[in-house]
């Protein structure tokens, strides 16, 4: 019983965090862009898949689990760009798996720059299964019916890159649905969220680069908050970094490129907020990255670090 109050009063603090975080949330954000933007598809020079797995809070019941997947390619000489994402997200009794399709045009401003503009749709598979809740009144009339529905949505955004800068500003939801047909307040739909991207890699020697990256995320009732990561690129082999996230968590990063093709990652951060800092171990991810090539090409024409 102790637990289930202690629970309870943890998730009413972390309401509007919750909220803010309302889609899932990954510190290797750096790599899963697409989701967070459809104008970044294609704009790697060849047809990249990346996977990436999120436990957040472990030894908390009931914390958020994540699992990214995406997929993108360049099309008609990369004039335009084709994704394919898929996000999974539970939470307690609640589950949503999201499929998005995102299509962009790319317009080349000069030799080195290239601005896309890109549209997602996509559609949310949500259910919310309150009978799998333990209730010390079972007759409680919040806790009695699932939920399960079928939310269509759309997105857009703007993504500017370069070799090694690029910025980009979506909104991959322009809907707000209603998760359930009777609830009407504002954490019972889905919330409109604006991100705003930036990042880049400048050389410090010969074989020690550094990779700024931000994350910006706003929604509707909740504080503005933000991803500050530095990673350091040591032989464009090896990758370590760490990652601040405004008035949440603290975290470190580590990545390999075992070859030009295939790179793994893995990160850790820990919650500063007394809240929930001092009931979980902190939130684990693992990513991979693979870059299929085409035999037409030897090698992708330049490094692309992001």
């Amino acid at each position: 019983m102790k637990k289930i109050i202690l629970a309870t009063i943890t998730l009413i603090a972390l309401s509007s965090s919750i909220k803010a975080q309302q889609d899932a949330m990954f510190t290797h954000y750096m790599y899963n862009t697409l989701w967070l933007n459809p104008a970044y598809a294609g704009t790697r020079d060849a047809f990249t898949v990346t996977g990436i797995h999120r436990s957040q809070w472990v030894g908390f019941d009931g914390a958020p689990i994540n699992q990214s997947l995406t997929m993108h390619t360049p099309m008609l000489n990369g004039k335009m760009g084709i994704g394919l994402s898929i996000l999974n997200d539970k939470i307690g009794p609640t589950k949503s798996t999201s499929f998005a399709l995102d299509l962009d045009y790319q317009i080349r401003l000069n030799t080195k720059s290239k601005l896309s503009f890109g549209i997602k749709s996509l559609a949310n598979i949500y259910n919310n299964n309150v009978n799998a809740l333990e209730l010390d009144n079972k007759n409680d009339a919040a806790f009695t019916e699932n939920t399960q529905r079928i939310l269509p949505n759309a997105g857009a955004g703007i993504y500017y890159y370069r070799d090694r800068f690029y910025a980009g500003f979506s909104v991959p939801k322009l809907l707000e649905n209603k998760f359930t047909a009777t609830n009407t307040n504002a954490a019972s739909k889905e919330q409109r969220h604006y991100f705003f991207i930036m990042g880049t890699v400048i050389d410090l020697t010969k074989d020690v680069k550094f990779k700024p990256t931000c994350f910006v995320k706003a929604t509707p009732a909740a504080p503005l908050q933000c991803d500050v990561t530095a990673n350091f690129i040591l032989k464009d082999k090896f990758s370590i970094g760490a990652m601040y996230r405004t008035g949440d968590a603290l975290g470190a990063l580590l990545g390999y490129n075992f070859t030009e093709q295939f790179t793994v990652g893995y990160s850790f951060d820990w919650s500063m907020a007394n809240t929930t800092g001092k009931y979980n171990n902190g939130s684990h991810e693992i990513m991979l990255r693979y870059d299929l090539i085409s035999k037409t090409k030897a090698k992708i024409k330049s490094t692309r670090f992001f």
